[in-house]
């Protein structure tokens, strides 16, 4: 009996951990889900014969090691900063390991290390990224296979909220990952390439520059830049490409209030605050000129806006000018902005989320320009059964399945790239609804 230890019940593992219990009979296997939280775990796992919850810390290093070693294959749901860790007990015991986050320096120093051991430390296996990685490869190497050259590739992809869910949010999203990594999102520099050359956008301004974005069937929307783009130009293999683009999508009017929390200062994280006795308002004051007027007005003022400005109206459906405690004893900024915005911006139990991502290629084929548009789209079910849950942990689930399979040879640190990973993970995918719909213009 193989074994596949999954590290981490949050809020994506639903689907991930449904898949491998589903699996696990007809492939002979045993689910181990650890969490510290041994009741979601147990809540995960539902019962199931084959599957069993552990409460699992990766602060304890020998319960760590012991429990990664008697398992065949390891998935981590950890936050991405603990990732490093755990790898370094899947190379210590020669396990495999699958995650969903962005390859750190940390991770790519033990690239040689894993590679030597026949080991395959698989990232970027979940959505964004992930899907985006598989479905714009299939079709860059069939641009290429056909004799084409790639001159332009942007894509984007945005975790948020169904039609018909919350009808009142003005943002129109909710938290449906990870809240600290939305709070966090963008901070740095971003840069891609734009016509031939490096276009760099500080996080002061990453929000005001943004990206229209039609996606067929579904309407207009707004990315913003993520990281580094450039990265991906050898990955994907586009060494002739002039532009090259990956963000995130927002709906209208999303980034240009979220522009005025990141240029108030209330998303560092590098610093504590003494919560005590303080409201939401208060808390804004903090960041604001002293005057006579209200902390709302003030801030109005100050970024030059209307008190009914759009901008004006999502902070204040937020709840940034509301006199309510906050409800922290202490904690950064960034931690208070997540406290405060989840008090709006926590899924209910019957909401429902949906997912959108859209890929644009331009191509050159024949002496002829060519134009390719994907787009995806998939909805939630509820708050346990999201969209954004399906399409993270499913193709983590399916990489586990192919590799145990052995019908991965890819090894040491990698993405999904490589036709053996992503043709059959796709193909497996539209059996449980995520399609893409192409739109070609020549």
């Amino acid at each position: 009996m193989q074994t596949i230890l999954v590290l981490g019940a949050g809020r994506s593992s639903s689907a991930l951990i449904d898949y491998l219990l589903d699996k696990a009979v007809s492939h002979g296997w045993k689910i181990i889900v650890g969490d510290m939280n041994l009741g979601q775990a147990r809540q995960r796992i539902g019962g199931r014969e084959k599957g069993e919850a552990i409460s699992f810390t990766i602060e304890d290093e020998a319960n760590s090691a012991e429990v990664i070693r008697q398992s065949d294959m390891v998935i981590s749901l950890l936050p991405a900063h603990l990732h490093v860790r755990v790898a370094k007990h899947c190379l210590a015991h020669k396990k495999h390991l699958i995650t969903a986050s962005y390859v750190s320096p940390e991770m790519k120093a033990l690239h040689q290390q894993a590679y030597d051991s026949g080991l395959l430390f698989l990232n970027e296996c979940g959505l964004d990224p992930g899907i985006d990685h598989m479905s714009a490869m299939e079709i860059i190497h069939r641009i290429q296979s056909e004799g084409g050259t790639v001159t332009s590739f942007e894509s984007f992809t945005g975790g948020l909220i169904a039609p018909d869910t919350d009808p009142g949010n003005p943002w129109r999203y909710k938290f449906t990952w990870n809240p600290r990594n939305v709070v966090m999102a963008g901070q740095g520099t971003a840069r891609y390439l734009e016509d031939g050359q490096i276009r760099f956008i500080p996080y002061t301004q990453l929000f005001k520059r943004v990206t229209p974005v039609q996606v067929p069937n579904y309407g207009d929307f707004e990315g913003y830049a993520n990281r580094d783009s450039l990265q991906y130009r050898e990955l994907y293999g586009l060494s002739e490409v002039k532009t090259l683009l990956r963000g995130t999508l927002r709906n209208h009017g999303f980034c240009a209030a979220w522009h005025i929390l990141a240029q108030l200062g209330v998303c560092d994280d590098s610093y504590s605050l003494n919560c005590e006795g303080l409201t939401h308002t208060g808390f804004t004051e903090l960041y604001l000129p002293s005057g006579p007027l209200p902390a709302e007005e003030r801030l109005a003022k100050f970024f030059g806006l209307s008190l009914q400005s759009p901008e004006m109206h999502r902070l204040r459906w937020s709840g940034f000018f509301s006199h309510e405690p906050i409800g922290l004893k202490q904690g950064t900024p960034a931690q208070i902005t997540e406290h405060i915005l989840n008090k709006k911006w926590a899924l209910n139990p019957d909401d429902k989320d949906m997912i959108v991502m859209w890929h644009r290629f331009r191509y050159d084929k024949n002496g002829k320009p060519g134009e390719i548009q994907s787009s995806l789209a998939v909805t939630g079910t509820d708050a346990t059964h999201t969209a954004m849950a399906k399409t993270v942990g499913l193709p983590m689930g399916m990489a586990a399945r192919l590799l145990l399979e052995g019908r991965i040879t890819t090894r040491g640190v990698a993405i999904p790239v490589f036709t053996e990973l992503y043709k059959p993970i796709l193909q497996e995918l539209k059996t449980y609804g995520i399609v893409f719909t192409e739109l070609t213009r020549d």
